[in-house]
């Protein structure tokens, strides 16, 4: 007898920049490569948990990729459900939901709605999908007729209270949960951004007992909390913390008994991330760096004087540097008087300095321009 077959993703972040630079073909080549998962592994049912888009107003751009990615997925056979994220609005994500659902694509957005499930059936009966959208706690807590609920964990035990209440009237059917959270024991890294309320984020795994598999999202790295709950991660990297990351998305297979096991299908990685250190001219001539010269490069500069237009010069080299530090050996001179530290130093390579330090990069080729016509004009006023 057939099984039921899902495939479990989350943070897809469409739309997202990384250190400047745009992510959309990379995301579509990513995303739009899952329709051949669904054709290959016969799935039947693709779940996003939370951030499909990176911003809760996406430009256009981003909307057409999503858009594409979900069309693909249908057109492979497979319904979606999507359920939003703390990056999402979830009041756009769900407009035109009805229609949208005739098509199979599942829009679970409405807290008031989250013990409704989406129904879906094979040779052993149903499967209930229950999508529970982030819940910020303030405002989950009046709409869920808590008050007394304090964060994240308590609007969450209430949501699954209401699932939990649902199921117990589907009798014989299997069950998957959507959730957007930070459940206890999982392992964070640097391109998500923060729920904690009060200082508190964590929620505990039992909150979902009483299901067959939990589909979370929120945090990037794939990652297995129990059995039967785990996080897919993001479907690329977003921060150069994720450089040893293994992207991915679950295969979750449910038969009569429940959940009958998961697998891990690993994801393409359409321009790989990686760290040099090292003084900058060695950086730029020794050809050991020549295996790293299309990835995403974060750079951390060696040398003892700050280099001047560091990154514009790394890029000639290595067009994708993107990000650039300064740790001389033997630590900053932060000691030093200012006086000290800007000795034999001109006007314009001081405030290249200052904007660099401050912002991780040079001034463009603009910027250069406007501030030589500032000099330039201090000097004719004779400022300075």
């Amino acid at each position: 007898m057939t099984a039921m077959r899902l495939l479990h993703t989350s943070d897809w972040h469409v739309g997202r920049v990384f250190h400047g630079r745009d992510l959309l073909r990379e995301q579509e080549e990513v995303l739009g490569g899952l329709a051949d998962l669904v054709s290959d592994e016969r799935v039947d049912a693709v779940v996003v948990s939370g951030d499909l888009f990176d911003r809760a107003v996406p430009n256009a751009e981003a909307v057409a990729v999503c858009s594409r990615v979900l069309e693909r997925l249908r057109a492979a056979g497979a319904r979606v459900v999507v359920t939003p994220g703390n990056h999402d609005s979830a009041a756009r994500i769900g407009m035109f939901s009805g229609f949208a659902e005739a098509g199979g694509l599942h829009l679970r957005t409405r807290i008031g709605s989250l013990a409704e499930p989406v129904l879906f059936a094979d040779d052993h009966g149903p499967v209930a999908v229950y999508g529970i959208p982030f819940l910020e706690p303030e405002t989950a807590r009046h709409r869920l007729e808590v008050p007394q609920a304090r964060g994240h964990g308590g609007v969450l035990t209430e949501a699954m209270r209401r699932v939990r209440a649902d199921l117990a009237g589907r009798p014989g059917a299997r069950s998957v949960v959507l959730a957007h959270a930070f459940v206890t024991g999982g392992q964070p890294c640097e391109s998500e951004r923060t729920i904690a309320v009060g200082g508190v984020q964590d929620v505990p795994g039992a909150v979902f007992d009483g299901v067959d598999y939990v589909a979370l999202g929120h945090l990037h790295g794939a990652q297995r909390i129990a059995e039967h709950l785990r996080y897919s991660g993001s479907p690329l990297a977003y921060s150069f913390s994720e450089a040893r990351h293994t992207k991915s998305v679950w295969l979750v297979e449910l038969d009569a008994g429940g959940l009958a096991g998961v697998e891990r299908r690993e994801l393409p990685v359409p321009r790989a991330l990686a760290t040099l250190t090292g003084a900058l001219d060695d950086l730029l001539l020794d050809p050991e760096h020549d295996a790293v010269a299309d990835h995403f490069l974060s750079v951390v500069l060696t040398d003892p004087v700050r280099p001047l237009d560091a990154l514009r010069r790394l890029q000639g080299r290595f067009p994708h540097a993107v990000h650039v530090e300064w740790r001389p050996e033997g630590g900053r001179p932060g000691e030093l008087r200012f006086a000290e530290r800007v000795r034999d130093r001109g006007d314009e390579e001081i405030a290249c300095c200052f904007i660099e330090d401050v912002r991780g990069d040079g001034p463009a080729e603009r910027e250069l321009a406007l501030l030589r016509e500032a000099f330039e004009a201090a000097a004719r006023e004779g400022v300075g």
